[in-house]
């Protein structure tokens, strides 16, 4: 594993990263780059201790500037300084990952050549921490649904990246613990291949408070990208839906139900179809294919979404009694319909409409 170059961010460290370090090169990895990201003063001994050994490269920021640049200071300097690095393994220095499981994911990433391998934790175990849980089912749960991705642990940080990918993440936004969500973003968007491989799942703070992730401030960042995935759907649905019930409810209110709503329908999805498109074209797929190939590919799924939408609508209208068929139930029938279509909708963009057939 000579050329397999083990990464290792850190803040304010306590014993267990010098033990990490100890049990990496005793597994066989032969370079341990670590980026001390702006410990204070007292902390600096297990760096220094670390620095000692000839295996070791100890990179410094100044001040804090979060777990993603500590990783880009590390890729960087490892693409600068190490022409036949094959790639690098990201562990953390809080001893969750063990030796053999880093040892065994990049094994994986040299075999399979091209693909990022990520080291999956096993959170139905009973010493797992709550809040870990319940948070890494709801982040693959987000995944699976709004970005196709079927991830048993989206929180890992034991990750095998080939250099080529390295090159690829140092363009990934994010500085701090965002970036790694991020990275899988661009994993989906790039059509970059991963595996996973099963991995030990340690805690050995019940509670993990020796983490530095902050319950409330570093949630946002993680979900932040990926509720940017959906927020395109999400205006585009507001103003739909707006647009429907002032036309369908006063502009058109003279007109027989199921023309009204067909009227409506074609009026609003025009104007929020125009919005949408472009917010996902640029903003979220961001596609690399021509204009003309995804707004040809756009509004044939527009033209299909608009008319399941109408049908869908008039015929839960139409099992409604006389007296309750009014125009403001009919836009809570519109809106319960449209947002069932927009999951499909929105996986039908990511894998057809914008999939960046050219390549990424």
């Amino acid at each position: 594993m000579k050329n397999v170059i083990v990464v290792l961010p850190s803040l304010n460290p306590d014993e267990r990263m010098p033990a990490t370090v100890d049990g990496m090169l005793a597994a066989g990895f032969e370079e341990i780059v670590v980026v001390n990201d702006g410990s204070d003063e007292a902390h600096m001994a297990p760096f220094e201790k670390v620095a000692s050994y000839p295996q070791v490269t100890v990179l410094h920021h100044e001040v804090n500037k979060g777990k993603g640049r500590g990783l880009k200071t590390a890729f960087g300097w490892i693409l600068e300084n190490r022409p036949d690095a094959l790639g690098a393994v990201t562990v953390d220095g809080d001893g969750q990952h063990h030796p053999d499981d880093a040892m065994n994911c990049a094994r994986e990433m040299v075999r399979l050549k091209d693909h990022v391998i990520i080291g999956a934790r096993d959170f139905l175990q009973p010493h797992v921490p709550r809040r870990n849980r319940m948070g890494n089912r709801i982040t693959s749960f987000v995944f699976k649904l709004l970005v196709g991705m079927n991830l048993s642990d989206t929180q890992t940080g034991l990750r095998a990246i080939p250099r080529e990918r390295m090159v690829q993440f140092m363009e990934t936004e994010g500085e701090r613990f965002e970036y790694e969500t991020n990275m899988l973003l661009d994993m989906k968007s790039k059509h970059i291949p991963f595996t996973e491989v099963k991995i030990q799942t340690i805690y050995e703070d019940k509670e993990n408070y020796s983490t530095h992730f902050h319950p409330i401030r570093d949630s946002w960042k993680v979900y932040k990208p990926i509720l940017k995935f959906a927020a395109g759907g999400l205006g585009s649905a507001l103003i739909d839906i707006l647009i429907f019930t002032v036309m369908n409810t006063w502009v058109f209110a003279s007109m027989e139900d199921s023309l009204r709503i067909l009227v409506s329908t074609v009026i609003a999805r025009l104007v929020s179809s125009f919005v949408n498109y472009n917010f996902n074209r640029g903003a979220v797929f961001k596609s690399s294919d021509s204009m003309s190939a995804t707004v040809v590919r756009y509004y044939i799924l527009c033209a299909v979404q608009m008319t399941a939408s109408w049908l869908l609508t008039t015929g839960l209208v139409s099992l409604l009694p006389a007296h309750l068929a009014e125009s403001l139930l009919q836009s809570v029938f519109k809106l319960t319909v449209d947002l069932f279509l927009a999951l499909i909708s929105f996986n039908v963009q990511r894998e057809w409409v914008f999939k960046n057939k050219k390549g990424a």
